[in-house]
């Protein structure tokens, strides 16, 4: 029996390598599930080389159990079923986590019988796993198994290191794997079993101990929780204006898009992507964007750069006129006849059947030409037909049989760039073009475009994430994307951000997508963005009430767009403007219960912020009434026992003459403000609709509901 152990776990191997018990030490709980003994680690080859193993089983791909396990200082020398070498497994055992790596194999001369080759073939090594007895919560980002006694993480100790949990009936096999493709030997995984409190503490201390991004000293900055004003351009001559359109919605950060520095750039498309030449904004260069943003700052807003960092545009140095060889290609083909200039047919070897067909992506690349194909055969002789050589205004090219190149991976948002092959030194050359604009003044930090890499999907994307991020001279506070896999945890302590919704289905989009993933974020101790909002002529103020208030009951932040000149037109926009303040102010100044979070968390209920008689933040629940006018949105709430609705003109301003019998009436731009004027009558009441206003009566519930039900605009101007 092999004992693992630290002050808060003791893991026990058997002498076939199989793990039987794990053990939290404060609570003594059995984190093991007993119904499946499985070996700690385990190997894989692509089929068996040993010549007697592969004569005496099937050639394919083969995974061998470990079977044996001895312990030698801080090293595990481990066997495996059927194979002679062994493999040497280093670990670490800390007070707050046990650490695996694969340092080494034990390799006899006999164990290949003279084959020249490297010995041994290894494509995987799994270096963790565990059965792993599923409890009440799990954070599939982290790979975290927890309750409200213990935590169970299997965490990358490197960002080569794939972690993955597999899910059985009453458990989930935990597990870490180092890839020959990738990194083989010395990248590690880590085991930590602690109280859910000290999780936190000690993934910190791996962080610091493998210089890793540091996810938990960001999680706990007082800004991460804060909303973002997104703009997607901005210069020197209209800062004071977004400034001024920052603070009136209390947001304390700014995210600023890189369409704003850089030459040539669109925020329709992303033609010039890789260049990164600042534009005559900034004629001073690098100077006069510090400046700038060091006058965002000194309004007391954050800035943060948002960048698309693995997209190469199709107009860039790195596409035309010669294609960098470090674009990737998602199939590969050896051309079977020599390419000539003139030649619109590209006969190759391998069969291009299931090539990508849409309109816009058919693109070969060989050597630095790219060329267009409509169409390709199946059946030999293996051709793409219809070609049209020089696409994209490359240099048209002739090209010697037995030249290798294939598809073109063009991106699948817009078709106007395309992903770099991130096993080159590529992304690493744009990383020195984005450091120093993000190093100009930038405190985090959004990487859009983070699904646009190569496989295996669950390593590249954070790498290329990674790439960028230590090329900076200071950490961001925190970092957001479009994509996520296991080791962007520890940058992207923001999480991700959904797109933009129409108003039409803005609150369905709501509670179907940030609402329904937040609580699973919060598994993964994190939390999301609940939204890229985009500021348009329609969008109305419940909508952002509805957004703002589901995001803060998960502590979560959001992001407005601001795009179009919407914000000036939208006739409700200061309206708009309050709802985020208050929301932005209360989440600064914590003042929202566990109990009204919890409350708010219901996607069935809208709930409305207000400012009361006192100058207090007040939340109330408040209830949508259907108004026979298209144009007047209109909410009733209680409170201090009278009812109120809450009402406004969504395209302008009019006259409301709604039917009630009232002898008083308050209409009013904030409760306990001034009464706005009314005309009374014996059968109605009108009044002019216009921003946001808050209106009761001395009559019944129902009957303040029917009026604005059968309310009637007498003057509508829109």
């Amino acid at each position: 029996m092999i004992e693992l152990r630290n002050k808060h776990f003791v893991l026990k191997l058997n002498d076939e390598c199989k793990a039987v018990s794990l053990v939290h030490s404060a609570t003594g709980i059995e984190c093991l599930d007993d119904s499946e003994r499985i070996s700690l680690f385990s190997l894989t080859e692509p089929r068996p080389y040993n010549n007697e193993i592969k004569l005496a089983h099937p050639n394919k791909r083969t995974t061998f159990q470990a079977n044996r396990v001895r312990r030698d200082g801080n090293r595990l020398i481990v066997g495996f079923e059927l194979i002679t070498f062994e493999a040497v497994v280093e670990i670490s055992e800390t007070d707050d986590y046990i650490a695996f790596s694969l340092s080494d194999f034990i390799v006899k001369p006999e164990d290949f019988g003279g084959l020249a080759m490297s010995p041994p073939p290894i494509s995987e090594f799994r270096l963790l796993q565990l059965p792993i007895k599923k409890r009440e919560r799990f954070g599939e980002w982290l790979n975290v198994m927890w309750d409200d006694d213990v935590a169970i993480n299997v965490l990358a100790t490197s960002p080569f290191t794939r972690i993955d949990a597999e899910k059985r009936k009453d458990f989930s096999i935990m597990s870490a794997d180092s890839v020959q493709e990738i990194k083989l030997k010395n990248s590690g995984a880590a085991l930590i079993v602690s109280s859910p409190k000290k999780l936190l503490d000690c993934i910190d201390r791996i962080e610091h101990d493998f210089d890793l991004p540091l996810g938990v000293e960001s999680r706990r900055s007082d800004k991460l929780n804060s909303s973002i004003y997104w703009v997607p351009f901005i210069s020197p001559q209209n800062v004071d204006e977004h400034i001024s359109y920052a603070k009136k919605c209390g947001m304390r950060m700014m995210l600023i898009y890189y369409t704003s520095f850089i030459k040539g750039s669109s925020f329709d498309g992303y033609h010039t992507i890789g260049d990164f030449e600042l534009d005559e904004n900034f004629p001073g260069g690098l100077e006069d964007v510090k400046k700038m943003l060091q006058k965002i700052k000194d309004a007391g807003i954050t800035p943060g750069f948002h960048l698309l960092h693995s997209h190469i545009g199709i107009g860039s140095c790195y596409v035309t006129p010669v294609a960098d060889h470090r674009l990737n290609l998602t199939r590969y083909f050896t051309l079977a006849r020599p390419l000539e200039r003139d030649d619109d047919i590209v006969y190759v070897e391998q069969n291009p059947e299931g090539a990508v067909m849409h309109p816009d992506c058919r693109v070969l690349k060989f050597g630095g030409e790219l060329i267009g194909y409509e169409s390709y055969t199946t059946e030999w002789p293996y051709a793409f037909k219809g070609c049209k050589r020089g696409h994209f205004d490359t240099n048209v090219l002739s090209h010697s049989i037995g030249t290798i190149g294939g598809i073109l991976d063009i991106s699948e948002f817009s078709a106007t760039s395309v992903y770099v092959d991130q096993r080159t030194t590529l992304q690493d050359e744009l990383a020195e073009k984005y450091a120093p604009i993000y190093d100009a003044g930038f405190e985090f930090l959004y990487f859009d475009g983070s699904e646009g890499v190569n496989p295996p999907f669950e390593i590249n994307v954070p790498y290329a994430q990674y790439r960028i991020y230590r090329k900076l001279k200071k950490a961001p506070l925190f970092c957001e994307a479009a994509a996520k896999a296991h080791f962007s945890w520890h940058m992207l302590s923001g999480g991700n951000a959904f797109d933009a919704f129409p108003a039409e289905i803005f609150k369905e989009k709501i509670a179907e997508h940030p609402l329904e993933e937040a609580p699973r974020m919060a598994n993964d101790f994190t939390r999301l963005n609940f939204g890229w909002w985009r500021f348009s002529d329609d969008i109305q103020p419940d909508m952002y009430e509805y957004g703002t208030s589901k995001a803060a009951s998960w502590d979560c932040p959001v992001t407005m767009q601001v795009i179009t000149e919407a914000h000036k037109t939208n006739p409700r926009a200061e309206d708009i403007f309050e709802v985020l303040y208050r929301w932005e102010d209360v989440r600064a100044k914590k003042l929202l219960t566990e109990e009204e979070k919890e409350m708010l968390k219901d996607a069935s209920t809208e709930y409305i912020l207000l400012v009361n008689e006192e100058k207090e933040y007040e939340l109330c629940p408040y209830y949508r009434i259907e108004t026979s006018e298209k144009d007047i949105t209109a909410y009733h709430f209680e409170r201090k026992g009278k009812t109120h609705v809450v009402c406004w003109h969504t395209k302008g301003d009019g006259v409301l003459s709604l039917p009630l019998s009232a002898r008083s009436v308050t209409y009013e731009k904030d409760l306990g403000g001034v009464t706005s004027e009314c005309e009374i009558s014996t059968t109605s009441v009108s009044i002019t609709v216009s921003g946001r206003r808050y209106f009761s009566a001395d009559v019944s519930k129902d009957e303040l509901i029917r009026a604005f039900e059968n309310a009637v605009l007498q003057c509508n101007n829109v």
